[in-house]
């Protein structure tokens, strides 16, 4: 029986169409330095500069504000630190406490350095208060505030929008991690009101090791590497190519189809979550507020999470107990314990990311699964076998 992959929140299968159109600056002629003067390195640049171009149309930018870095993670640290590292000394930061780690860890990096820094707290399902958040934009010196458009662990969909406006009230820049979010929802730069926004390939069928920081014109950025003028001078080091015409590519199959893939991802996580609902002891988070439509983040009472996606995973069924950057830590979720989620329950906590090459059949093979092995671990747990 093959193995039903149900884990595209970490990371999503390579598109075919994407692998091909990587191949010839792989193993093909298609090997010039971008930077190089010759015919060969006018091509790798002429293909660096459609790849720029697709990616900035499925966010409804100009190319020039797109900057490529290796993914998400280096994107956030240059958005963080290349944004602060331009303004006062003293300057203040306010991050969300559900912000992925490659924005907290950064931030924290940031405050070891001097920059005072903040966590906005969210409520019980995840939503950013917007009082609370007001409140520290408001405190003297804040300079940057960074909030996801979707959580990767929940799938919440906070109200960047919103946020952005407060944020600009006070004169603060806004940045947002919409790694998550790209590919599942609309994705509009400019409708969302921000100053930088995160982005990563290999969440929407493209390569791993490529993503790029979208910025406003006009932003004044540190670069994080220096060496040559790459990428505007703000990330030094010759591009991943084939990766970059991989994001490209990846880019232009995701302008189209839209309703049609989240549709189909949220009739397969409403019908998870309502044959979730008939089994004893299981909590849904955040089922009353927005979320991507094809994140299920539930967790078992009396069940550690590792131990069930394990015993899944032996049954064919990739699923998640959390963020995969967090995975192995033996830490529960720090999204859930900033939502006040009891340590216990969210020690066994499992996300289920849905794709569109996921069917009906995979839900219920998950759910027979999941059944299955809830009432063993229940027993073992009770001291019954």
């Amino acid at each position: 029986m093959m193995a039903v992959y149900l884990d595209h929140n970490a990371t999503t299968p390579i598109d075919e169409r994407v692998f091909e159109a990587m191949l010839p600056y792989l193993k093909g002629s298609c090997y010039g330095n971008p930077s190089s003067q010759h015919r060969q390195g006018r091509e790798s640049q002429q293909a660096l500069q459609v790849a720029r171009e697709q990616v900035a149309m499925l966010v409804g930018v100009q190319p020039r504000q797109v900057i490529f870095t290796s993914g998400g993670t280096e994107a956030n640290n240059l958005a963080l630190k290349g944004i602060m590292a331009q303004v006062d000394a003293g300057s203040a930061l306010v991050v969300a406490a559900t912000e992925h780690s490659s924005v907290l860890e950064p931030a924290n990096a940031l405050r070891q350095a001097g920059y005072p820094l903040a966590l906005a707290g969210v409520d019980d399902d995840g939503v950013v208060r917007f009082a609370e958040f007001e409140r520290l934009l408001a405190a003297s010196k804040t300079a940057l505030a960074s909030v996801m458009l979707a959580n990767n662990e929940t799938g919440v969909v906070q109200d960047v929008v919103s946020l952005s406006e407060m944020a600009r009230r006070w004169g603060v820049m806004m940045h947002t991690d919409a790694v998550q979010a790209l590919g599942k929802m609309d994705v509009d730069f400019d409708a969302l009101g921000v100053s930088a926004m995160s982005l990563s390939a290999h969440k929407i069928c493209g390569p791993k090791g490529v993503g790029a920081l979208v910025v406003e014109k006009g932003l004044m950025l540190q670069p994080m590497m220096h060496g040559g003028g790459h990428e505007a001078g703000l990330r030094a080091g010759t591009e991943n190519l084939a990766g970059i015409v991989g994001f490209g590519a990846a880019a232009a199959l995701m302008q189209s189809g839209l309703e049609t893939r989240t549709d189909h991802c949220e009739q397969l996580r409403d019908r998870s979550e309502q044959a979730l609902q008939c089994i004893d002891g299981v909590v849904v988070f955040s089922q009353q507020v927005k979320r991507l439509p094809n994140t299920l983040f539930f967790a078992v009472d009396g069940i550690e999470g590792s131990t069930l996606l394990m015993n899944l995973d032996r049954d064919g069924i990739a699923v998640s107990s959390g963020s995969a950057c967090a995975s192995g830590s033996g830490e529960p979720s720090h999204v859930l314990q900033a939502m006040g989620v009891d340590e216990r329950l969210a020690h066994g906590a499992v996300r289920v990311s849905f794709g569109s090459g996921n069917t009906v059949d995979d839900v219920d093979r998950l759910i027979s699964s999941l059944q299955k092995q809830i009432e063993n671990l229940l027993k073992l747990n009770s001291g019954w076998l």
